[in-house]
């Protein structure tokens, strides 16, 4: 079937509401409109670039720790969490009571990220991968009520007070089953030749309108992309997140979902989504640019001014690319020296304007490495 010949699905009477179910999509596909074919290379080339330069940067691990810490923020806000990337750089005991369920649902997205990347080495992209990463992002926190790690087992529904007033009800629960086997097949199925990228968007689609969750869907869904991406070889490092374009363009985002359902315009919601693959992958090179001029300017201007401390300085600076803020108290440990030539060592990266105390105290102090927080912003 030719993408612009897409027929969504169809409404299913239920009792005194309709569901939607979709069309399945373990098909064969087409592609035959060119200004489709030519955002898809201009994303493909883009993508490309920054795997490329993913895999020459000294240390990427540590600065994609800081994308996964974004990604996280960005997607759970989509959500209506309000917990940003300062807050989610704290350590629990700092948090204040009204935030503490929004840090915890972040918290649990970056582990239940991290958890589905690892598992990436010995499972594909599968119901068991997908059901174990739901329970890691539910457990503990508002969603724990919700069948963590379960397909529902009732109707849900999106939008709305109540299902009379619901914006989108998606397919019946004793649908869902089937419908999440035929999107396990698209994943995996390796004589299916669409182009990958299309393949993503077609399946994050597919995801949201299946709804196949009681909560935690559209977070679940976002991460599946990126974990396509790296299944499919287009990315060697999980460096590309969608949730920051879906943030800044949420009601875009909704709206191009539910017109592929409605209008059955499946291109449309491409179009948007390969334009996102495109301004996020430029956005996270040139994020990426920005990481190591700044690295280089304290090295080569700030750091060597420190004399015989360089070679502690430069461990400290290189723990701080991974943990932006910290407190003193951690230190001795991490960089294996006594409290006094920490707190030195701390007071210097003050002067030379790499950390900033963020609490006023004289003890118990947090400081902050802003320039390069500031980038992720």
């Amino acid at each position: 079937m030719d993408i612009t010949n897409f027929q969504s699905g169809s409404y299913q009477q239920r009792y005194k509401y309709k569901s939607f179910l979709p069309q399945k999509i373990d098909i064969e596909w087409e592609v035959s409109d060119l200004n489709l074919i030519s955002l898809l290379s201009k994303a493909d080339i883009k993508l490309g670039e920054l795997n490329a330069y993913s895999q020459l940067i000294p240390d990427v691990d540590f600065f994609i720790k800081m994308h996964i810490r974004k990604e996280a923020s960005q997607s759970s806000k989509i959500e209506g969490t309000q917990t940003n990337i300062e807050d989610i750089l704290q350590k629990a005991d700092n948090i204040s009571p009204e935030k503490r369920d929004d840090w915890s649902e972040v918290q649990n997205y970056i582990s239940a990220m991290n958890f589905a990347i690892s598992e990436l080495n010995s499972l594909p992209i599968s119901t068991r991968l997908i059901k174990n990463t739901h329970k890691i992002l539910l457990s503990g926190c508002r969603g724990k009520n919700k069948q963590p790690g379960e397909y529902r087992k009732s109707q849900n529904w999106i939008g709305g007070a109540s299902i009379n007033d619901a914006s989108f009800i998606p397919p019946h629960n004793d649908e869902v089953n089937d419908l999440m086997s035929d999107l396990e097949k698209f994943f995996n199925n390796e004589n299916n030749k669409l182009p990958v990228l299309l393949k993503a968007g077609i399946s994050h689609y597919q995801f949201e309108t299946i709804h196949p969750f009681l909560d935690g869907n559209g977070r679940i869904g976002r991460l599946l992309i990126t974990l396509y991406l790296i299944n499919n070889n287009l990315l060697s490092k999980p460096c590309l997140y969608l949730s920051d374009f879906f943030a800044k363009n949420r009601l875009l985002y909704y709206d191009n979902l539910s017109r592929a359902r409605i209008n059955n315009d499946l291109r449309q919601w491409l179009m948007f989504f390969l334009e996102g693959v495109f301004q996020t992958s430029q956005n996270a090179i040139d994020t990426f640019r920005k990481i190591i001029a700044l690295k280089s300017d304290i090295e080569s201007t700030r750091i060597v001014t420190l004399g015989k401390r360089s070679k502690s300085a430069l461990e400290l600076l290189n723990y701080l690319f991974s943990e932006p803020l910290i407190e003193t108290t951690d230190l001795p440990v991490i960089l294996k020296l006594n409290n006094s030539t920490v707190n030195r060592l701390v007071d210097q990266f003050v002067n030379l304007n790499i950390l900033k105390e963020v609490t006023g105290y004289k003890r118990n102090r947090i400081f902050i490495f802003k320039e390069y927080l500031d980038l992720f912003e």
